[in-house]
């Protein structure tokens, strides 16, 4: 079975990404992309599915690890009743193929180590052919060829490879897997200790560009590398998640596929970017966008592929039991919804990089100015929303907010840049929508927004009213949402997405999931706008504490088992981490802008 979620760390080489555990076992890696097929996949099942683990041989009796500085080289280091002995977990930036390299250090004593590598091509389901080439060990099948490369002895065993070897101190022992295409010849061999020294320098180097000084600056960078390693570097795209099917509730269903791009992480993944220092990663993802999105207006999916692919067929891998005995999925039919909010979120996304001065793209303002054609024509329909609800559409409030953004964002781009378009039309549009929402979207009686128009039920995102600048924070409808929310969707000091009922309620499934932590960061940014600062600083503290120990979040939080649950590690929770440590740090802060630009 796989260990749980937190503890797991990330390894990635900006096209692809491995999930290494505590324990020493590589039980998740994808290649060449995100979304290829995983040559590891016990995260998902048990052993027999794929994995590589590298370990003690004998008991341990204490285990400790940490990122090397400001990089994403993974240090584990084993404490036995012999020795200590290390081991360096790291992805070289992208050369020819994805390599993963592993480094076993003697620190101290004698230590025995084992190294079992079983690997399973297409998630799990394909046994490969494993014979030697000279000194190399390949794994073949249909398209998929692995090769290992290391100095210590290697033998078969029940359809594994398998090594014992010793490290005293000072002593390294590598070992190299590189997947590559089985047509291609083989790859290059790689030095390991200079490709060590060549991966820290990459991430060091990247990062000396953050221009971030605030505070909780070891969160924001930890963040940061995250982001950056969910980044497909080729294209610019950034995948919400390096994961598939971990659950959001253990023992249910519902689990998705989130190793695409979702339009709705446009504006504050951008934000993120840009007031961290990091333009060109802003560029690269703004550019992404653009290519995403272009043609029909009408055809805008809500998520695409790492290279703006839109067919994501959805379907269960039924040979893997899946993570806590949940189904796993692989693609993701809601990219075929209609969620109204994405135009908004589009909008809104390039609004803010002309704001930040990025240079001007000519075709974005006339495909923006097709986008505002339809949400004219069809902001009044019902969609699924936000949260990808599978219970029918509704007219959710959140939804119809971002096509106030839409209108907003389009009629400044007019007056505040001198682009050409009918601002009159879309002001009157905007007001048309600011009326409606407030007519039929917020219940005087109760004092709160709801989830959808005439419905009982609260919504979470209801929380970015005043952050995208439709109200302002000390409005008494924001603060009676607010209070709605503290009291009826709040467990333990976190947020739940929407309410949920016994039996299938407005999402079409069986109710229950963790805590939503980009919702508890909303929370935690409105009341710093309301002027509550110590429930702000209060609210971030505990979600800063649900960090594992090299600084992860994954999508949501179990409050009962007291674990991570959902996808890992999830850039939905690390940029609003970045977004809402400026906003505790800094009057200037994205939040803020934000904030003020619907009150302009």
């Amino acid at each position: 079975m796989a260990l749980r979620i937190e503890d797991y760390a990330l390894i990635a080489d900006t096209q692809t990404a491995a999930l290494v555990g505590r324990n020493g076992s590589i039980d998740w890696f994808c290649a060449p992309r995100f979304d290829s097929g995983a040559v590891f996949a016990a995260l998902l099942g048990d052993e027999e599915n794929g994995h590589w683990t590298i370990r003690p041989a004998g008991e341990v009796v204490t285990t400790r690890r940490r990122y090397r500085g400001e990089t994403l080289v993974l240090e584990t280091e084993f404490e036995t009743a012999d020795g200590v002995a290390r081991l360096i977990d790291f992805m070289p930036p992208r050369g020819e193929a994805p390599d993963i390299i592993r480094i076993v250090e003697g620190v101290r004593g004698v230590v025995r180590m084992e190294m079992i590598l079983r690997l399973r091509f297409d998630y799990g389901h394909v046994v490969p052919w494993v014979h030697r080439r000279q000194d190399d060990l390949v794994a073949v099948a249909g398209p998929d060829a692995a090769w290992l490369r290391t100095p210590v002895a290697t033998h078969g065993e029940n359809l594994a490879t398998r090594a014992e070897f010793e490290v005293t101190t000072g002593d390294r022992v590598p070992f190299v897997l590189t997947w590559r295409p089985s047509h291609l010849p083989a790859p290059e061999p790689l030095d390991a200790v200079h490709e060590l020294g060549v991966t820290e320098g990459y991430w060091l180097g990247w990062v000396s560009a953050c221009t971030y000084e605030g505070e909780y600056r070891d969160a924001v960078v930890r963040s940061l590398l995250t982001l950056k390693a969910l980044t497909y570097a080729p294209t610019g795209g950034i995948v919400a998640a390096a994961t598939t099917s971990l659950p959001e509730k253990l023992g249910g269903t519902r689990n998705w596929d989130y190793r695409f791009c979702w339009l709705r992480d446009a504006t504050i993944t951008l934000q993120s970017l840009l007031y961290s220092g990091f333009q060109s990663e802003a560029v690269a993802w703004r550019k992404w966008l653009l290519r995403a999105i272009a043609g029909n207006p009408a055809e805008l999916q809500i998520m695409y592929g790492v290279a703006g692919e839109r067919r994501l067929d959805e379907y269960v891998a039924t040979w893997l039991p899946g993570y806590d005995g949940n189904p796993v999925r692989i693609g993701n039919a809601a990219a075929e919804q209609f969620q109204l909010d994405v135009y908004g979120e589009v909008m809104d996304a390039l609004h803010h990089d002309r704001s930040a001065g990025l240079k001007a793209e000519d075709p974005a303002w006339s495909l923006q100015v097709k986008l505002m054609s339809f949400v004219e024509e069809h902001w009044r329909d019902p969609d699924e929303g936000l949260w990808e609800m599978r219970g029918g559409p509704k007219q959710f409030v959140h939804s119809k907010l971002m096509a106030w953004v839409a209108a907003d964002r389009a009629v400044k781009a007019v007056e505040e840049f001198g682009l050409d378009g009918p601002a009159d039309r879309w002001a009157a549009l905007r007001d048309r929508i600011r009326r409606e929402i407030l007519a039929k979207g917020y219940d005087k009686k109760r004092r709160t927004f709801t989830q959808y128009y005439g419905s009982d039920e609260l919504d979470a995102a209801t929380l970015m009213i005043p952050l995208v600048g439709f109200l302002p924070a000390d409005d008494e409808r924001v603060a009676g949402t607010v209070a709605a929310i503290e009291k009826n969707l709040m467990s333990d000091g976190f947020v739940q997405r929407y309410t949920q009922h016994p039996g299938t309620g407005v999402d079409g499934l069986p109710p229950g999931e963790g805590a939503f932590l980009a919702c508890t960061f909303w929370l935690a940014s409105n009341y710093a706008l309301m002027g509550r600062h110590d429930d702000a600083r209060e609210t971030f503290a505990r979600l800063l504490a649900l960090r594992n120990d090299v600084g992860l979040l994954s999508e949501e939080y179990d409050t009962h088992a007291n674990r991570l649950v959902g996808n890992f590690p999830q850039a939905f929770s690390h940029v609003p981490l970045i977004d809402t440590a400026r906003t505790l740090s800094s009057a200037l802060a994205p939040t803020r802008e934000r904030a003020q630009e619907g009150l302009k």
